[in-house]
C-alpha cells in the first residue's frame, strides 16, 4: 500500500465516523454524553458491543495465538457466554430498577462511602492503564507498519489519535459512541470475512474444502484436560464466566451502553443478542487463524518470531491492496472503538462518583469536559510511557498487574448481591487493597506452593472471593 492510500484511507475513515458523530449528537445535553437519553435501539447497541469487546489487542493477537494455544480459547468463550446471561438475568435488572448512570452508585446504596469510592478508583485504575495499553498496541502495529514510512512520530500518532476521539466523544458522549461502535464493528467483521475470501482465491479452493481444513487441522483442537495446565477447560470456562462479569457485567465502559437503552427488556435482549453474535464473532476469528497459518505453509511463509505479528505480515504484503485497506480499517477500528468507550466511562465514573455532577443539570457541563481532556490526556501520557519504557514484556506486566485490580470489584458486587449483610465500611479499601497483593504473590509461587500448578485467568475469581471472605468477616446481619 502507497503511503498516499494509507492516508487516504484513514481520512475516510474518520471522515465517516465524524459525519455519524455529528449526526448522532445534534440537540445533545449533559444527560446525553452520560445516558443517551435512554433512547438506544437494542440492535443498534448489541451490534456495536462487538466492536468495544474486540479491542485492537484481540484483532491482532486471537488469530496469531492459534498456533500456540489451537482453538482453547473458545473454553473461554463459553464461560463468556454464561456470564453475558447472568449479566442479563442478575446485574441489568438491579442497574434499571436503580436507574444508575455510574454503575458504582449501586455499592454507596448498599455498602456505603467508602466501598463506592473503592470500587470506582479500581474501575478507574483498571480502565486508564488497560484501555492505554489497548490502544498502544494498535498504534504499535500501524506505527510499524504505515507510519514510520511517512515519517511521522510515536507521539505525534497517538497525540493525533487522542484529539480525535475526543473530538468525536466530547459532545454526544455515550450516544455518539453508540453510533460510532456500530460502524467500527461493521469494518472489522468486514475485514476478516474480506480476508478469509482473499486466501479461499489465493490458494483456489472453496468454502467446503476451506471448512474441512478449519475443522481437521491440528490447531483446531478446542478441549485441554489437563488439571495443571493454564488451558484446562474448567480453568478456562469458569474465569470466562467470572471476567465476562465482572469486565462487563461491572464495567462502566460497557455497562453504559447497555444503560441507554429504552428499558430493562430492550437492555435485556442487547445482551442475549450480543452474546451470541460475539461468539459468532471469535470463532471467525479462531478460523482466520488456522487459515493464516494454513496459508502460511502452503505459501512456504516463514513465520514471524512472534505470533502477533503473522496476521499485520500476511495482511500488509501478501494479500493484496484490498486486504490490506480492510486489514488498515479494522486494527483502526478495534483500536478506536475501545478506546472511545473508556474515555467516555472514566470521564462520567470521575464526574458522577467524584465530582457528584448531576447528569440532567447543564451547571455541571463545564466540569464534564474539563474531566474529558483530563482523562485524555493520561491516556495519551501513559502510552507514551509504555513507548519509553520501550519492554514490551514489561508493558504487559503493567497490563496484567492491572487485571488485578478487577478482582476487588467482582467480591464488592457479589458480597452485596448474595448477602444482607451490613460491612465495617472503613474496611473495605484496605481488604481491596490487600487481595491484589495476595493473589500475585500467590500467582509468582502457585508452582512451588501448589504442587506444579499454574494459575490463569481463574485467578480473578480467588481474587473476588479473598475480598468476599474479608467483608464477611467485618460484616454484621442488618438489624432493620
Amino acid at each position: 500500500m502507497s503511503n498516499a492510500l494509507v492516508l487516504l484511507v484513514i481520512a475516510v475513515f474518520f471522515a465517516i465516523v465524524f459525519v455519524v458523530s455529528y449526526l448522532s449528537s445534534r440537540n445533545s445535553t449533559s444527560e446525553t454524553f452520560f445516558t443517551g437519553n435512554r433512547k438506544s435501539p437494542w440492535y443498534l447497541v448489541a451490534f456495536g458491543m462487538i466492536g468495544a469487546t474486540i479491542s485492537g489487542v484481540t484483532f491482532i493477537s486471537v488469530p496469531g495465538e492459534v498456533g500456540n494455544t489451537a482453538w482453547s480459547y473458545l473454553q473461554f468463550i463459553f464461560g463468556n457466554l454464561v456470564g453475558y446471561w447472568v449479566i442479563a438475568l442478575v446485574l441489568l435488572p438491579l442497574y434499571y430498577k436503580m436507574r444508575l448512570v455510574s454503575i458504582y452508585e449501586y455499592l454507596n446504596k448498599r455498602l456505603g462511602w467508602y466501598s463506592y469510592k473503592t470500587g470506582s478508583f479500581f474501575f478507574i485504575l483498571s480502565q486508564t492503564i488497560g484501555a492505554s495499553f489497548r490502544l498502544f498496541l494498535g498504534a504499535v502495529v500501524l506505527q510499524l507498519a504505515f507510519f514510520d514510512d511517512l515519517g511521522i512520530s510515536f507521539s505525534f500518532t497517538v497525540f493525533v489519535t487522542m484529539l480525535l476521539i475526543w473530538l468525536y466523544t466530547y459532545k454526544g458522549g455515550i450516544k455518539a459512541v453508540v453510533w460510532t461502535d456500530t460502524l467500527q464493528t461493521l469494518f472489522i467483521i468486514l475485514s476478516v470475512i474480506i480476508t478469509i475470501v482473499v486466501i479461499l482465491q489465493h490458494l483456489n479452493i472453496g468454502v467446503i474444502e476451506m471448512t474441512k481444513v478449519a475443522v481437521n487441522h491440528p490447531y483446531s483442537k478446542i478441549f485441554d484436560w489437563d488439571w495443571r495446565s493454564n488451558t484446562n477447560f474448567f480453568k478456562q470456562f469458569f474465569a470466562g464466566i467470572g471476567i465476562t462479569i465482572v469486565m462487563t457485567g461491572l464495567d462502566q465502559s460497557m455497562m453504559q451502553k447497555s444503560l441507554t437503552c429504552k428499558n430493562i427488556k430492550d437492555a435485556q435482549k442487547n445482551i442475549f443478542w450480543f452474546s451470541g453474535s460475539f461468539v459468532i464473532a471469535n470463532l471467525l476469528f479462531l478460523a482466520l487463524g488456522v487459515f493464516l497459518y494454513h496459508y502460511a505453509a502452503q505459501k512456504g511463509i516463514e513465520l514471524p518470531s512472534r505470533t502477533d505479528e503473522l496476521f499485520p505480515l500476511l495482511a500488509i504484503k501478501y494479500f493484496g491492496t484490498v486486504a490490506g485497506i480492510f486489514f488498515l480499517l479494522g486494527i483502526i477500528s478495534a483500536a478506536y472503538s475501545s478506546a472511545a468507550s473508556a474515555l467516555t466511562s472514566l470521564t462520567t465514573a470521575f464526574s458522577i462518583d467524584f465530582l457528584n455532577v448531576n447528569p440532567t443539570d447543564s451547571k455541571g457541563d463545564k466540569r464534564r469536559i474539563y474531566v474529558h481532556i483530563a482523562f485524555s490526556v493520561i491516556m495519551f501520557l501513559v502510552i507514551v510511557l509504555f513507548k519509553l519504557i520501550n519492554d514490551e514484556s514489561v508493558v504487559r506486566s503493567v497490563f496484567k498487574v492491572a487485571g488485578y485490580t478487577y478482582g476487588p470489584l467482582l467480591g464488592l458486587f457479589t458480597f452485596g448481591i448474595l448477602t444482607r449483610r451490613s460491612v465495617a465500611d472503613h474496611f473495605v479499601p484496605y481488604i481491596s487493597i490487600a487481595s491484589p497483593l495476595i493473589c500475585y504473590i500467590l500467582n509468582v509461587n502457585s508452582e512451588k506452593l501448589l504442587w506444579g500448578y499454574k494459575f490463569g485467568f481463574e485467578l480473578l475469581l480467588l481474587n473476588g472471593l479473598i475480598v468476599f471472605l474479608g467483608l464477611l468477616a467485618v460484616s454484621k446481619k442488618q438489624t432493620n
